[in-house]
């Protein structure tokens, strides 16, 4: 059986039909699903360009297919092409494949009704939180309130009817946005079979992240500290949003700077670059900040994650954010905020409340001013980190995509000729 994959990601295509990732997302990504279906085929957004550069991945190969549908940037290019963009869904999934959608996801609110109206099973993966990502200060835009309670409707409401819900966190996600099947187990509790399932009367839930971890991605051991004379303070995330907070420990460094000397790193892209550069010089940081740009995974990140002092993570909203989980790896000491799945991977003694740089500053020159403090949380987030082992991962999802695999199979076989109708 094949599977279809949906999910709000920006992909870029060049003329020879590959399509190509700078961050997220490459083939070895999808090769997870290639071990309980034939082929899988993405569904989702792909600028088209001439050429790229040696840092950019492939994304499909063998056993992966790629369905772009029409390219858009924003609610108001949206709302153009959206009758082209609910055609390409209807083709995607005009064929006997089961549906897996990566949510909260503009392509998941268009394709899902249709789902229903067929009587269609489908799986979720929650990656976020649309109710944080669209709070206060997340993000600027004149109607964000009407974005936040429809997209929290829509993916509370789509949990509900879901055949299988996997999420990220252990249990944030799952407290707002709950399956809403009267029989939801662990993967660990029960070796499921086929035509167990009438249709999906018994939904299947677990907990997983996307974090794909690999053995060269952990460290060898914790970190030990020694008084630096100027520690370095990173940040790795999209500059595209705000949500990250990323205002906010500018203002927090330019506090932390009257007694501590720091250098702050910020990695990632994005149309809010220029306007943090601003910030950065109105507050004076000079040459204590660096804007690092957009760095590809693994060597490069590595090597970031290897020269830190301290992972500093303000954000307004997260799922379970995956910068996180590698610092972590890396045995590197991370201070963050108090929202989504963070809790879930960081001691509270490590966490502040969102918003609040002058919180933020105070956890910093608290945790810098403590070499034996830094050494325990290296120690702490290093064994944390062994959870997200690929070893440990693998079997939850597997058996996850074997549920939603055999339900698909189910409710094939009770349509009488077979076929797949779509409103």
């Amino acid at each position: 059986m094949n599977l279809v994959v949906t999910l709000d990601f920006r992909f870029v295509r060049t003329p020879d039909g590959q399509v190509w990732t700078r961050t997220t997302y490459p083939y070895p990504f999808w090769e997870r699903y290639l071990k309980v279906f034939d082929r899988v085929q993405v569904v989702a957004r792909a600028e088209t360009r001439e050429r790229v550069d040696e840092q950019y991945r492939t994304v499909i190969g063998s056993g992966v297919q790629f369905h772009p549908v029409p390219y858009y940037l924003g609610p108001w290019h949206y709302l153009k092409v959206r009758r082209r963009v609910q055609e390409s869904l209807r083709a995607a999934i005009a064929s006997e494949a089961a549906i897996l959608c990566r949510v909260g996801s503009r392509l998941a609110d268009d394709l899902i009704p249709l789902l229903w109206k067929a009587g269609r099973p489908y799986g979720l993966e929650v990656v976020g939180d649309p109710y944080e990502a669209f709070a206060p200060l997340a993000i600027k835009h004149l109607l964000r309130p009407y974005f936040r309670r429809h997209a929290t409707r829509a993916l509370k409401e789509q949990c509900a009817r879901a055949a299988a819900v996997s999420y990220v966190t252990q249990q944030a996600l799952q407290r707002r946005y709950p399956c809403g099947s009267k029989f939801a187990v662990g993967v660990s509790d029960t070796d499921f079979q086929p035509g167990w399932f009438s249709i999906w009367p018994r939904g299947f839930t677990t907990n997983y992240c996307s974090t794909d971890l690999r053995t060269e991605d952990y460290a060898n051991g914790p970190k030990q500290f020694i008084p630096a004379s100027r520690p370095r303070l990173l940040f790795v995330g999209s500059l595209e949003q705000m949500y990250k907070g990323q205002d906010v420990l500018l203002r927090a460094v330019a506090q932390v700077q009257k007694k501590i000397p720091v250098e702050l790193r910020i990695v990632g892209a994005g149309r809010h670059r220029q306007e943090l550069e601003s910030l950065a010089h109105s507050l004076s940081l000079g040459d204590s900040v660096h804007f690092r740009g957009e760095l590809s995974s693994g060597a490069a990140i590595r090597s970031e994650l290897d020269s830190a002092t301290v992972m500093v993570l303000p954000s307004r909203t997260e799922g379970l954010p995956r910068v996180i989980v590698e610092a972590m790896a890396r045995a590197l000491p991370c201070i963050a905020s108090n929202v989504g799945g963070i809790p879930e991977l960081l001691d509270a003694e490590d966490l502040v409340p969102p918003s609040d740089p002058r919180a933020l500053a105070a956890k910093i020159e608290e945790v810098l001013g403590s070499p034996s403090r830094l050494d325990r949380m290296s120690v702490r987030n290093l064994a944390k980190a062994q959870q997200f082992r690929p070893e440990v991962l693998e079997r939850r999802r597997t058996e996850f995509y074997r549920f939603l695999r055999d339900t698909t199979e189910t409710w094939l076989h009770s349509q009488n000729s077979g076929a797949i109708k779509v409103a």
